[in-house]
């Protein structure tokens, strides 16, 4: 096999465990949409994901990749979730150059501005004040000069609750410790610093971890890290939603949540790297944005 076909064989795989990765994610909270028989939504349609392929614009009729997003709104215990994936294509622009990786200088772009990109971003805005809003995605990009991954996860409740915080951080600690026990720390640091709101000097949530430019020259390990990532996801969010999301909550409460909503927006707007590639390169704003909350507030 040539190098492009082994780089070829490694995208394909890389784009069908992003995917399968989504119907791990949307099944497990489909589950917990008809496991919910408590509280003022009770008596509402039990929520489920509707999909909608989206396209990326290209330069004239060339095919420039795209997605599927899957949104659930209005539902028992999600009020809006999207898990969107994607596999797009073509060439880099100066300026989503500098929203793609975290490093100043890729290398052979100036040459050849070819870059190939899969993933899966997921945001959940919870029904309950007291269930913890959430945000994951992994993430390859590929590029004339290499290769590298991506990606986390981090936690956004409206009011931290110290066991909470506990659970998530051990679970994806663990994830990490199965491949490097230095991952943890370092990506921990990471999301700390970038998840950081800076026009309030206040974090968005409680953290999680954060990477990018993961090349460790292993294309095998650092895949295989990035499904752990993926995979540990499901096991520290969903066990939070079955504590919390059968417990009552207040109108003080549901204020707090839309005020916290709001900052989440502003972060995602004027910070996020993702959002900021995502518009710059043409993709469909629509997916670019699902992030954004279904009602926010602003004091």
């Amino acid at each position: 096999m040539t190098k492009q076909d082994i780089f070829d064989s490694r995208k394909a795989r890389a784009s069908a465990w992003f995917e399968d990765l989504r119907n791990q994610i949307c099944k497990a909270f489909e589950d917990r949409e008809d496991a919910q028989d408590w509280g003022p939504f009770k008596d509402l349609p039990a929520g489920r994901f509707e999909r909608k392929e989206t396209r990326r614009a290209g330069t004239g009729d060339e095919d420039a990749g795209g997605g599927v997003m899957s949104v659930m709104r209005g539902g028992r215990v999600f009020e809006k979730v999207g898990v969107n994936i994607s596999t797009v294509y073509g060439t880099l622009e100066d300026r989503a150059r500098r929203s793609l990786t975290a490093r100043k200088e890729i290398p052979g772009l100036d040459e050849d501005p070819r870059f190939w990109a899969a993933g899966i971003s997921l945001v959940a805005h919870m029904r309950s004040p007291k269930t913890p809003a959430v945000h994951m995605n992994t993430r390859m990009f590929w590029t004339p000069g290499g290769w590298w991954f991506g990606g986390g996860s981090d936690l956004n409740p409206m009011v931290e609750v110290a066991d909470d915080t506990a659970y998530f951080h051990e679970t994806l600690k663990a994830a990490c410790d199965e491949h490097d026990p230095d991952y943890y720390p370092r990506y921990k640091a990471w999301a700390d610093e970038y998840f950081m709101i800076k026009h309030w000097n206040e974090p968005r949530g409680v953290g999680g971890i954060f990477y990018d430019d993961h090349c460790t020259g292993d294309w095998e390990a650092d895949f295989a890290f990035t499904q752990s990532v993926g995979r540990s996801f499901i096991d520290a969010f969903c066990p939070l939603i079955d504590k919390h999301m059968k417990t009552p909550w207040t109108e003080e409460e549901r204020d707090w949540q839309l005020v916290r909503r709001g900052r989440y927006a502003e972060f995602n707007l004027v910070y996020d790297r993702g959002t900021m590639f995502g518009l710059q390169t043409g993709h469909n704003p629509e997916a670019v944005l699902m992030s954004l909350p279904p009602v926010a507030k602003w004091p």
